[in-house]
């Protein structure tokens, strides 16, 4: 009978042991984080990572997207350099360098004429274009072909040929001063950037107008 006793006193406590932690395995812990404000933290951190870039450039200001990395290549005439992303076909990156001459830089033919030199006149496409960004005209020039591309220190002037390349160069007044944005780089990495480009400095597509060279 004891014996009976004790086999019943000890299943008694074996059932109420494994209740016990039934209940702790099934209590969720203090420190857990719902689903939904994980998926919200990660959705704030993303919109704030692709809020674009005011860049203020002496006297013209610049919004460029999140993704425009700026470059280390500056001098006293170019004001920055930003890294453009390669299209989702490619590896190669672009390149905006945007510049500014004490002296204005020369008249808009000269400039034009010095870009399309800069590239092989075999299999070469160009078009100007005008446009206004608030109560300015500005100018963008759009080339594309086999690029002379600049290899070393300028001083060298030295170039490498490369095929399938575009560039659009903006000639931008602000006020009294002009700034020359020049946006280069394989063919589908400018084209995707274009849109872009033009926005940066408050252009428009739908306000140009196309300029005979």
């Amino acid at each position: 009978m004891k014996t009976t006793q004790t086999f019943f006193t000890t299943l008694a406590c074996f059932t109420f042991l494994g209740a016990s932690l039934a209940v702790v395995t099934a209590a969720p812990a203090d420190d857990a984080v719902p689903d939904d404000t994980v998926a919200g933290d990660k959705k704030t951190a993303t919109t704030e990572a692709a809020k674009p870039i005011v860049m203020k450039l002496k006297n013209l200001t610049l919004t460029v997207p999140a993704t425009w990395r700026e470059a280390d290549t500056k001098s006293r005439m170019r004001l920055t350099t930003l890294e453009i992303p390669a299209a989702k076909d490619g590896k190669q990156k672009g390149e905006l360098a945007v510049f500014h001459f004490a002296g204005g830089g020369g008249g808009l033919q000269q400039n034009i004429d010095r870009w399309i030199g800069q590239f092989s006149a075999e299999g070469r496409t160009s078009k100007l274009v005008k446009g206004k960004a608030g109560d300015e005209e500005y100018h963008i020039l759009e080339l594309s072909g086999t690029f002379n591309k600049s290899v070393g220190p300028p001083i060298m002037r030295k170039t490498e040929a490369v095929e399938g390349y575009r560039m659009l160069g903006a000639i931008v007044p602000v006020g009294s001063e002009v700034y020359y944005l020049k946006l280069t780089g394989p063919d589908a990495a400018i084209k995707a950037a274009a849109k872009d480009f033009r926005k940066s400095f408050g252009g428009q597509m739908k306000s140009e107008e196309a300029v005979k060279l």
